[in-house]
């Protein structure tokens, strides 16, 4: 993979988007991302969507990731929870059973896990939490990669146990000084222009560095770029960003 190469001269991108959610637009993002991070159906979504989207996925030669969440629809996900550490890892472990049957199914291959909303945010701070999830997976299956916010203890504790990391930054976010997204509470939280958004990515995969919304440049790896599924933008970002890319000379595969 073209990921150990220095970033100036990165030639390929991963571009994710999470899928499955019940949003309306996987169709649409199949034709243009890489690796679709698969809900398991529980912060939203259904065994339905799953096996509708990973029919895609296998159609358009997708990489495929689990997405767990809370279990929590009616935050989508989003809202932090603090739960025991044995629940925590039934949490993690149920969801990735079940989106392993779900690609067995198929018959496609279950690559990576990449946590959802909140469980991934409290993950990037917090290292307990970190741990308990890659453990989680390594115990599930240690050939699974784990992918995370750059910079974040997901990524760091993956590294320290032995398993493949997939570094992420975010195209649609906007981002502290600190290395973390602006929380979703802030007026400024999201990127909504299409042409931003690819401005942002272009600047994290070309030059390693990500402009907080203080004005501070910001070290990132940037081995993946997401775009959220359920955005009324994501395929319009999805295109303007590929359209951009290219322009540069990279494409977007994995």
């Amino acid at each position: 993979m073209t990921t150990n190469l220095p970033v100036n001269k990165l030639q390929t991108i991963d571009l994710n988007a999470d899928v499955a959610e019940g949003c309306g637009q996987d169709i649409a993002l199949m034709n243009i991302i890489s690796s679709a991070n698969v809900s398991c159906g529980l912060h939203a979504g259904s065994y339905q969507h799953m096996l509708e989207t990973l029919k895609l996925a296998k159609q358009h030669n997708v990489r495929v990731g689990a997405h767990p969440g809370f279990d929590d629809r009616d935050n989508f996900g989003r809202t932090a929870q603090q739960l025991p550490e044995e629940e925590c890892r039934a949490l993690i472990h149920y969801q990735l059973g079940a989106a392993k049957a779900m690609c067995d199914l198929v018959g496609v291959k279950l690559s990576y896990v990449k946590p959802h909303g909140a469980l991934y945010n409290q993950a990037a701070k917090d290292e307990k939490l970190a741990k308990i999830i890659v453990n989680a997976v390594k115990n599930f299956d240690p050939s699974l990669a784990i992918m995370g916010l750059s910079g974040s203890y997901l990524i760091s504790v993956a590294k320290a146990q032995g398993l493949t990391s997939i570094s992420e930054v975010f195209a649609d976010r906007n981002y502290e000084s600190d290395g973390s997204l602006v929380a979703r509470s802030k007026d400024n939280a999201l990127i909504t222009d299409a042409t931003q958004a690819a401005q942002h990515a272009l600047q994290m995969i070309t030059q390693g560095i990500v402009t907080s919304v203080d004005g501070v440049q910001v070290p990132v790896e940037a081995q993946s770029i997401c775009l959220h599924g359920d955005s009324e933008h994501a395929v319009q970002f999805a295109a303007e960003i590929k359209q951009k890319l290219e322009q540069q000379g990279i494409l977007i595969c994995i």
